[in-house]
């Protein structure tokens, strides 16, 4: 029996009805790819018609401010993919009047796409014959041929990449790497595979020796970095109206440009007393007396490589603090219009 066929086949009768497929646009390929990167695909269907509505074409997504891009993208996490698919909207329009180039080497030249990206659009949108590489495809190749090199490596990735350009269906490359990416997504699962329904059942080599749970092989996970954040939640009076200072974030990091609170990291969980004579030393309150309203409880925010355990200590104080280039008092009532990190949101929800 022939894989090709056999998985074509499949895949007709069997995909999914998402609002990407129904298009060889590959600014809306593009976008889809880029949102679905670490998102499932049931959120990232409602983030791809909210930006599709907002932003219908890549010129309108040049155009508009890095801050609309990120709060629109608030939730999704992974901040670096906006603020590049918010330049490399930019690239297009400035470098390729507004047309995306047409294969995969010239796509990957543009801020923030690489191999998969470059190969999806590529293939679905030019017909160019190149395979694409992300999990769903890596866990089915690795078990299709029972690769014991860890796939998350430079040796696995390629031997992988190589393999899947082989088997590619050259006729139908686009529809040949859907194809694959959803069997990956709907019977070659990570957990408990549904192997009596999958297509190529017949070619597995990880089936064939019964061990299917055992591919794909990865590299053993790295402890993550534990960190303490003390957060300030800082609110006075002006006017009447009532302002909360907030920090907004220009290093070069995962949440560059969006908005928390002032904060004050520490090495262990420190006590609210120690961090409040920090903040007096430092003169963080502009020498007004203070109060603390509340402390909350620890809230605990996972990253890739980071677990961030934070507290929110909310404090009123009767006067006008201290403001820096980067502190700023925003009225209580605007906050949520700020792009905000998923952790400092999920705090506002029970603070507004």
């Amino acid at each position: 029996m022939n894989i090709s066929h056999s998985l074509l086949h499949w895949y007709s009768q069997n995909k999914r009805p998402l609002p990407w497929r129904e298009t060889r646009d590959p600014y809306k390929i593009w976008l889809s790819e880029v949102i679905l990167q670490q998102t499932r695909v049931a959120q990232g269907t409602e983030y791809y018609h909210r930006f599709l509505v907002a932003f219908p074409d890549v010129q309108s997504l040049a155009d508009a401010d890095e801050q609309d891009v990120l709060k629109l993208w608030q939730g999704l996490g992974y901040y670096s993919r906006a603020r590049n698919m918010h330049h490399t909207a930019k690239e297009v329009v400035e470098k390729h009047n507004g047309i995306f180039p047409q294969t995969a080497e010239g796509l990957k030249k543009l801020k923030g796409i690489g191999d998969y990206t470059a190969a999806a659009i590529a293939s679905i949108c030019f017909d160019e014959s190149v395979a694409v590489l992300d999990g769903n495809v890596a866990r089915v190749i690795s078990r299709l041929y029972a690769i014991n090199t860890p796939v998350d490596s430079n040796e696995g990735r390629k031997t992988i990449t190589d393999l899947a350009n082989n088997l590619l269906d050259t006729n139908h490359p686009g529809t040949f790497n859907q194809a694959v990416m959803e069997l990956g997504a709907l019977v070659c699962t990570p957990k408990s595979p549904a192997c009596n329904a999958c297509p190529i059942a017949f070619a597995c080599e990880a089936l064939k020796i019964k061990q299917i749970e055992n591919f794909p092989v990865k590299t053993p996970k790295k402890t993550p970095t534990i960190r303490h954040l003390n957060y300030l939640v800082i609110s006075f009076k002006k006017e009447k109206e009532k302002f909360i200072l907030m920090r907004k974030r220009t290093g070069n990091d995962i949440w560059k440009n969006m908005y928390d609170f002032p904060c004050i990291e520490s090495i262990v969980a420190s006590d609210t007393d120690e961090v409040l004579e920090s903040c007096v030393k430092s003169g963080f309150f502009g020498g007004f007396p203070f109060v603390v309203k509340h402390v909350s409880d620890e809230y605990i925010h996972q990253l890739s490589h980071r677990r961030l355990l934070a507290r929110f200590i909310r404090i009123e104080v009767k006067g006008v603090p201290k403001l820096t280039d980067n502190i700023t008092a925003v009225r209580k009532d605007r906050i949520a219009e700020l792009p905000l990190p998923r952790l400092i949101d999920r705090y506002l929800a029970t603070l507004l």
